[in-house]
């Protein structure tokens, strides 16, 4: 089932995500960022921000009173801005994100917005691809990655986001 996260998810939200990027646990999943980035993806605190801007909506995907899959949704002015898309990393392959990505577009649709965005790291290209198959093209845009107290890059290559959009028909 998908609904919206609340502040009573962020503790488990925070598990999950920093679970399916980071670490080692997140090399059992095929979107681990492992590979160049260490740290933390998010925090408990940055949950509780995302949460409380009502511009943004946290979708949970859950069964059995635990928390599987999410995926943060920003409305923008004239586009929905998707990040944090998230599976469990033993989970992935199962559909999971292919049923938050269908829940964003309902989303966008139902606000009307005619797009959907989104930043990915350039060199994630097996992640790009499929975010390809399921509709989404590169704008050609690319924005510089940040740097973080929270998280550092392990890579020598340096890093920038590729904006990625599909448009609603």
């Amino acid at each position: 089932m998908i609904t919206k996260a609340t502040i009573e998810d962020v503790y488990a939200l925070n598990k999950l995500i920093n679970s399916a990027y980071r670490g080692e646990y997140s090399k059992k999943g095929w979107t681990t960022e492992a590979n160049i980035l260490e740290g933390k993806r998010t925090t408990e605190a940055e949950l509780m921000e995302i949460l409380q801007d009502k511009k943004n909506s946290l979708l949970k995907y859950f069964e059995n009173d635990q928390i599987l899959g999410c995926v943060l949704l920003k409305e923008k002015e004239n586009e929905l801005y998707l990040g944090m898309l998230t599976v469990s990393p033993e989970l992935q392959n199962s559909g999971i994100g292919k049923k938050l990505m269908q829940q964003a577009e309902v989303f966008a649709s139902d606000l009307g917005l005619p797009k959907i965005v989104m930043t990915v790291i350039s060199v994630r290209e097996e992640l790009i691809s499929w975010y390809k198959r399921k509709g989404f093209v590169d704008t050609g845009l690319r924005e510089p990655f940040p740097v973080s107290e929270v998280f550092s890059q392990t890579t020598k290559e340096p890093l920038e986001f590729m904006v990625l959009e599909k448009r609603m028909l």
